[in-house]
């Protein structure tokens, strides 16, 4: 939270978030998901990075997929957790 709070002290007009969830609770990473939500809804553009895709889809408004540097899929967050090729490959999950 103070590493979030110190970036926009400076008011910039992009925050970048690099792996928000490494080495926290899953009560954490949701607070410091609702705090990014607001700082957002404020007008705010982020950009968070985040192998944990599950959080990340969740969080992000619009995604991108990457393999090997590569982007593979883009698209909305919701379409692409709703992805069959997401869905089994970084979620571990497929909807039937």
């Amino acid at each position: 939270m103070c590493a979030i709070g110190r970036g926009i002290m400076a008011r910039p007009e992009l925050l970048m978030v690099d792996e928000l969830s490494l080495g926290l609770s899953p009560k954490l990473v949701a607070e410091l998901g609702e705090a990014l939500h607001k700082i957002n809804r404020k007008g705010l553009s982020i950009l968070l990075v985040e192998q944990d895709v599950a959080t990340a889809l969740q969080l992000a408004n619009y995604g991108f997929v990457l393999d090997t540097g590569r982007i593979v899929l883009s698209g909305p967050a919701s379409d692409l957790a709703d992805n069959e090729l997401v869905q089994k490959a970084y979620l571990g999950t497929l909807v039937a």
